[in-house]
């Protein structure tokens, strides 16, 4: 692990403690008064414009703004860099319409996966289930991996601790007050992450003034700004495709548009949290283009912090600390409790339990909380586990999402287009080192096929798996 050692060890631990305890605390004081599964599940949906859009943007906006965009830069040039941008604002923007025609169709809902029961019937629940929890799974795991990485490059602090403070304290009061806990806190987590990331950047852009333009990224690596450029269109439809289709089976998403008091403050919410938003992720992704640009060899997941740390200050290695441990836990209360939500509304139709499904999701988080842990104390690289958690819900997202408005679309005909789009995606799946595929280079060697299919592998098996499915509509 690369480490700059800005901040002591004792002194990161302490931190980390300090402000995952003050989230603990804020969040089982506040909760005590809320009890019911109501507020567990949907905060007896009953919350106003504030929250709601503090809540939508602290769930979508994790650790990863601090790694992944700048990262996705430094190979993928601006395409990447909106690609990750819309990508990641555009399902908030859709929630828009769909959130009000699932409120209208099915009012007393609390989650995706019962929606889809209630509509197509118990075969495709389980399976849209299994991929929803995979993805959040996934998800969960990176947002720890992220942060527990983090620290360890300003301080050199170990892993595992990191990780099993703020998987703990998160793990304790979200558990405790479910929604109500969660969005109280991520507006706290909001307001703090908004006035630390703003100061941030203002370092940042002050540190490399010079270099913070175009300008300068044309004259060093022009290439990344260039229509010529393939990977400026692959990689930009690749990351709008994947993280806006995975985004849409977000359930923390899902629960926030049935907490909503009405229609009129959910689209608000979500128009405001569009907005803010998309300069955020841009801004993010343009610092990896500006990190390349001065230094050609610069660590794709350490861009960001290049940049930023080119003076060693303490109190700014302070200032990301808490912004990524503000950012990461706004992210797992919401994915912990978006899963326990899934089990307590739906368990009792995949698994035979005979005492509460509140105790069985509470039983279940906690052993994905112990996998999660053990994960994120490794330091593994999961980009390649969460890609193929994105290709499931490519294969799934537009059959599922139209047949709101396409009557014609039965569970047969969704269930095959998601299992065609996910068989499709998969033969063209690229290897661990994005050589090969199961089709390109194993079943068929790699000479039978153009160069641009052997170097767009990834982003043909999400454009495929996203678009094929289309054709299994009209099966009878």
């Amino acid at each position: 692990m690369i480490s700059v050692n800005i901040l002591s060890q004792s002194s990161a631990i302490i931190l980390t403690l300090i402000l995952s305890f003050i989230f603990l605390i804020s969040g089982i004081y506040y909760s005590r008064k809320y009890k019911g599964l109501n507020n567990y599940l949907i905060a007896n949906r009953n919350i106003g414009v504030l929250s709601l859009t503090a809540s939508f943007v602290s769930s979508a906006l994790g650790a990863w703004i601090l790694f992944g965009p700048a990262s996705a830069a430094t190979w993928g040039g601006i395409g990447a860099v909106i690609g990750y941008t819309l990508g990641t604002a555009f399902p908030l923007f859709i929630l828009m319409y769909l959130g009000e025609k699932f409120r209208k169709l099915f009012p007393k809902a609390r989650t995706l996966i019962e929606v889809v029961r209630l509509k197509f019937g118990k075969q495709l629940f389980k399976l849209i289930l299994f991929l929803t929890v995979f993805y959040m799974a996934i998800f969960l795991i990176a947002e720890v991996t992220a942060v527990s990485i983090l620290v360890n490059y300003i301080s050199g602090t170990s892993l595992w601790i990191t990780a099993l403070i703020v998987v703990t304290t998160s793990l304790v009061y979200t558990l405790y007050g479910g929604l109500r806990a969660s969005i109280f806190t991520d507006t706290i987590q909001f307001i703090l992450f908004v006035i630390l990331l703003i100061i941030a950047l203002s370092f940042l852009v002050s540190f490399n003034f010079e270099q913070f333009n175009f300008e300068f990224i044309k004259l060093k690596k022009p290439n990344l700004l260039s229509f010529n450029y393939l990977p400026n269109f692959t990689a930009g439809l690749t990351f709008f495709i994947a993280v806006a289709a995975t985004n849409l089976f977000h359930q923390g998403n899902w629960q926030r548009v049935y907490a909503a008091k009405n229609n009129y403050i959910l689209k608000k919410s979500l128009l405001f949290s569009f907005f803010i938003i998309i300069p955020i992720v841009f801004f993010m992704g343009f610092s990896g283009l500006i990190a390349i640009s001065v230094n050609s060899t610069v660590v794709p997941d350490l861009a960001f912090f290049s940049l930023l740390f080119k003076e060693k200050i303490t109190m700014l290695s302070v200032i990301v600390v808490i912004l990524g441990i503000s950012l990461t836990i706004s992210s797992i209360d919401t994915l912990i409790n978006a899963i326990s939500s899934l089990i307590i509304v739906d368990g009792n139709k995949v698994i035979n339990f005979k005492s509460d499904y509140f105790k069985l999701s509470n039983y279940l988080i906690i052993c994905i909380s112990i996998i999660v842990f053990v994960v994120a104390s490794k330091g593994l690289s999961i980009l390649y586990l969460f890609l193929l958690a994105d290709l499931f819900c490519c294969s799934a997202v537009l059959t599922l999402f139209y047949s709101f408005y396409n009557k014609s679309i039965k569970e047969k005909n969704a269930y095959i287009s998601i299992l065609i789009g996910l068989i499709v995606g998969l033969l063209l799946f690229p290897s661990p080192d994005f050589t090969k595929s199961i089709l390109v280079g194993i079943l068929l060697p790699s000479s039978l096929f153009s160069d641009f299919v052997s170097q767009s592998l990834l982003f043909l098996s999400f454009l495929l798996a996203t678009f094929v499915p289309i054709l299994a509509w009209k099966i009878k």
